[in-house]
């Protein structure tokens, strides 16, 4: 196909700007914009230009470009970000005549429209940020900012990526759940049975970590994400349980996140503390929230009758190995009900007294061990009451460690 052939046809059919016509051979030549190789084409095919408004393929949009990117820039103007990314919605007659010159005219050199466009925007935005003295670059996958504009309505839209931290919680106090808990009674509406607050429980370690990150980003909201939860009525303690927080709309994503770890704790008041706080990551999400580590636990634990020292190193290193635990009764109501294959490194423990013992257990992700204890009904096999022969039940819980790297 001669290039300078099809330009003329291209021409032909009707008036087209520069930039249209260079779009259609981009992938000819180098270190030309799509508007400097139309007018070579144009005057190697010997034709007129017309006024770029008259374009019947672009309509003269890209005369806004600078206006569209100095509204980015207002957008944008009170917020920290080192990665953008622009977008464009087409209108359908820009999608109609896109399918039109594809049927027509093609062309193994042209390149789509909304990659002209959007690469356009970004020139002009990254100007404007030169002269206001700031900087950033385009990210294809994971830009800080991204603006969206709809090319029929002439709107433009911003969409901030939340920013991510990474750390471990200690939770000190019991009666806290990991995260918020609507009342049960009225789903967290309020009433007389939560006194209004919406909430089953007065605060959670998300309610006691979170304020702390929004109020040095700026942000909107967040969630705190947790590799896995200790029950509520079990501390976390030791190094503490790995977290990820993630702050919604940042307008800062600089922080000083010593000070941050100073205030959460200040303001928890030796209920919740936070340490090892770093910079994190989308990805982190996901590793966190599927990480199935080992975990320590300390277990006081009261029998129904006397139990000797004997008996209970036994039932222990009984204990060690393979566990099928059919998921607890009491969280039957939000988990699938099934049989579970676990397991149990290490039992070890001592009396307290003939009905009360301390131990400790090293096990696998997943493993109930209130249950592993008193065997729910026969749920979980084997379990220590059972091997004791006596009933058995946990009356504190402990998280030592969370085993992760």
């Amino acid at each position: 196909m001669d290039p300078i052939e099809l330009a003329a046809q291209l021409a032909s059919a009707g008036p087209i700007c520069d930039r249209c016509l260079g779009r259609r051979f981009a992938g000819l030549g180098s270190g030309l914009g799509n508007a400097e190789r139309g007018r070579s084409l144009r005057a190697a095919a010997g034709v007129p230009a017309p006024p770029e408004a008259k374009c019947w393929v672009c309509a003269g949009v890209f005369a806004r470009v600078a206006e569209w990117a100095r509204e980015a820039a207002e957008l944008v103007a009170d917020r920290e970000f080192a990665t953008f990314l622009f977008g464009v919605h087409l209108s359908p007659r820009q999608e109609a005549v896109e399918e039109f010159l594809d049927e027509k005219f093609p062309s193994p050199w042209s390149e789509p429209f909304k990659r002209d466009a959007n690469r356009e925007l970004g020139k002009a935005f990254e100007r404007i940020l030169v002269e206001r003295g700031r900087l950033a670059t385009v990210d294809f996958a994971r830009p800080d900012v991204q603006f969206t504009v709809d090319l029929e309505s002439g709107a433009i839209a911003l969409t901030v990526a939340p920013v991510f931290f990474y750390g471990r919680y200690r939770k000190l106090a019991r009666g806290i759940p990991q995260t918020h808990w609507p009342c049960r009674s009225c789903r967290g509406r309020g009433c007389a049975s939560c006194g209004g607050t919406g909430k089953q429980y007065p605060t959670s370690v998300e309610e006691l970590v979170l304020p702390a990150f929004l109020a040095a980003t700026g942000g909107t909201g967040g969630h705190l994400h947790g590799a896995g939860r200790e029950d509520i009525d079990a501390r976390m303690l030791g190094r503490g349980r790995p977290f990820v927080v993630e702050v919604k709309e940042p307008k800062v994503r600089t922080v000083d996140l010593e000070a941050i770890a100073r205030e959460v704790n200040a303001a928890a008041a030796g209920r919740v503390e936070v340490l090892d706080l770093r910079r994190g990551s989308s990805d982190l999400v996901a590793q966190v929230k599927e990480e199935h580590a080992d975990k320590r636990y300390r277990a006081r634990v009261a029998f129904g009758e006397p139990v000797s020292e004997e008996a209970l190193a036994r039932a222990l290193g009984a204990l060690v190995g393979e566990i099928d635990q059919r998921t607890p009764v009491r969280v039957r109501h939000r988990r699938a009900d099934l049989v579970r294959r676990r397991s149990v490194h290490d039992a070890r423990g001592r009396l307290v007294s003939p009905t009360e013992a301390e131990l400790e257990i090293l096990c696998g992700g997943g493993l109930y061990v209130k249950e592993l204890v008193s065997g729910d009904d026969g749920a979980t096999q084997p379990n220590l009451s059972a091997l004791l022969g006596v009933p058995a039940k946990v009356v504190e819980l402990d998280v030592l460690d969370v085993l992760v790297a």
